[in-house]
């Protein structure tokens, strides 16, 4: 058994970028897997972070045989790529901030970074600053309260409540005149058109899943759709077991994206 591409996130902010490489290649097979048992990421230490990473995805790795896995999580990204790309053989593929493209769309050189603590603290996070956008000025926000919102309230927020929501943030980079703010957290693409909404025309939101998905389908030679009968193409997987998890809440995410649910791994 094997599966094209197999996309990882600690909750539900991956989505979208495997939704999206459904739709720029429908023929290739795909599983998600929420690392619900160690949600949230953003608050945990590096060595923690690395750990969580490596061990779901030697689960990924021996139940499903990806061909390529996607980290669509930019504190797993900017945290451990390096590390689960020394203890695989499997390609990965990261997600990191879209601070290249911002830097060159905003016309007033002014950006805000909207992520995790962990990811606009770690170095990586700050090396991409100063080699793509030396010529800007950077305000980063982590928000892990955004995020917790968005994980739990994903199917049940009114667009009333999600607006409430991400006004303190968009509020943070409209007081310091950005023209450009960048979602460096899978999760915010959720919400992306409530903070855009809020921010304003004038200001442009963005995101990574062009690049991603670019570059995840570079590097899948080709596609060989092999998943088993039992496992339908795009199924949503958590991390766990049935006693440390609600997999309600996650079932009824994987409706709402019309893709299969699969349990735990």
């Amino acid at each position: 058994m094997s599966v094209d591409f197999a996309f990882l996130d600690s909750g539900t902010g991956g989505l979208p970028y495997m939704c999206y490489l459904n739709e720029k290649c429908p023929e290739a097979s795909c599983i998600y897997v929420a690392d619900a048992q160690n949600f949230p990421y953003g608050e945990k230490s590096s060595l923690e972070i690395s750990e969580c990473v490596i061990n779901v995805c030697k689960k990924i790795i021996e139940k499903f045989n990806p061909k390529v896995i996607v980290l669509a999580c930019n504190t797993m990204s900017v945290t451990a790529l390096s590390d689960v790309r020394q203890k695989f053989s499997v390609p990965f593929i990261g997600t990191v901030p879209a601070i290249k493209l911002a830097a060159k769309l905003s016309k007033n050189k002014r950006i805000g970074l909207l992520a995790t603590q962990r990811s606009v603290s770690q170095d990586y996070t700050l090396q991409l600053i100063k080699d793509f956008a030396s010529d800007c000025k950077v305000f980063s926000r982590g928000d892990g309260k955004l995020i917790s919102f968005i994980e739990h309230n994903l199917t049940t927020a009114m667009e009333s409540e999600k607006l409430i929501a991400v006004k303190p943030a968009v509020d943070y980079f409209k007081e310091n005149d950005v023209d450009t703010i960048i979602l460096g957290c899978t999760h915010f693409i959720h919400f992306a058109p409530e903070i855009q909404k809020v921010a304003g025309e004038k200001i442009s939101v963005i995101d990574s899943r062009e690049g991603v998905v670019k570059q995840a389908l570079k590097q899948l030679g080709h596609l060989d759709c092999s998943l088993p009968k039992e496992v339908k193409n795009k199924t949503f997987f958590i991390s766990g077991t049935p006693k440390d998890s609600c997999d309600k809440d996650y079932q009824d995410i994987a409706k709402k994206f019309d893709i299969p649910w699969g349990g735990y791994i």
